[in-house]
């Protein structure tokens, strides 16, 4: 993406942005090396060599499921064309793995639809997995891009989170909506929206609030916000990004099993892949819960917020 944001863009963050490569260094050394160790001597993709495979891929977090998927692929791979030699076997991976990113609507798309203004986006997810600066980030691109946002703080039951919102607004150069901690959350994500069309602004980033993931009062919240912002836009939200630390693996699972139950979640960013081996569980969530995946976050910079593109991120891992 070189110094171009995910909007295409010039960014501003001088700070040189963290490679794919980079980012997914230790979940590629995890794959690669288990997967170089696993085939090493053989010659052709027998049982054996496929055996190898699934522990390779369920050992990077990718699931139990998504794994077994993609075993069967490479099985019927094997049985149609009889002979699959091992020099082959990460260009059909790659293949098999992309097609199964196809099927759950990873499409090479514009992020967001800018035709609906202001586009609405609310943002879900348990705390520490990223969710304000991962606002704050896409909140900077977004300007840089030339487009007018305004952020609301509709987390107001964490001091810090508002108090975090409101550094990255001021860092970014957007407008924030905010009221006192403790404020009724529905009623920050209607402000925000009204100030967003009054503002003539074209993106709205809705925070909530990320903890209780797994209590129906916090559920309820959301369907509150949603419904509340409906009071002024009837189709909003637009987008509701569900963030996900990808460094928590399995649990990740648990976080989207909870949130698409509760609202409908239209996509993902998986974050801190940089920190982690486990950044096959970005594949598996994608797969199992058939959600695109929008953004990825590979490091601490502005720019290490990287818009998916599943073609890219397979080779990086793989080849």
């Amino acid at each position: 993406m070189g110094i171009f944001g995910i909007f295409g863009k010039k960014n501003t963050d001088k700070e040189e942005e963290t490679s794919l490569d980079e980012g997914l260094k230790k979940t590629k050394m995890s794959i690669f090396d288990r997967l170089s160790h696993a085939i090493i001597g053989k010659s052709v993709v027998d049982d054996e060599v496929l055996d190898s495979i699934e522990e390779v891929l369920i050992g990077s977090d990718i699931g139990v499921e998504t794994t077994q998927s993609i075993i069967e692929r490479l099985e019927q791979r094997v049985a149609k064309d009889k002979y699959l030699s091992t020099d082959e076997l990460n260009r059909i991976l790659c293949e098999e793995i992309e097609a199964l990113l196809d099927a759950s609507g990873n499409k090479e798309v514009e992020p967001f639809d800018f035709s609906k203004k202001p586009y609405v986006i609310m943002v879900v997810g348990v705390n520490g997995v990223g969710k304000t600066t991962t606002i704050g980030k896409l909140a900077s691109q977004l300007k840089d891009s030339g487009r007018k946002v305004v952020l609301g703080a509709a987390d107001t039951f964490r001091a810090a989170a508002v108090d975090q919102l409101v550094i990255w607004s001021e860092r970014a150069g957007v407008d924030i909506v905010k009221q006192e901690m403790g404020s009724d959350p529905a009623s920050v994500a209607y402000d925000a929206v009204k100030s967003a069309v009054a503002k003539d602004a074209d993106v709205v980033i809705i925070d909530t609030a990320g903890r209780l993931h797994n209590k129906v009062n916090l559920m309820n919240e959301l369907t509150k916000i949603r419904n509340v912002m409906r009071k002024v836009i009837p189709d909003a939200p637009h987008e509701v990004l569900l963030i996900i630390d990808g460094s928590t693996g399995q649990n990740g699972f648990l976080q989207a099993k909870e949130f698409t139950k509760a609202t409908d979640v239209t996509a993902l960013a998986v974050t801190k892949l940089d920190g982690t081996a486990k950044g096959g569980v970005v594949i598996g969530i994608s797969d199992q819960f058939h959600i695109p995946i929008k953004f990825i976050g590979v490091g601490e910079k502005i720019t290490d917020l990287k818009l998916f593109n599943k073609k890219e991120f397979i080779e990086s891992l793989f080849k």
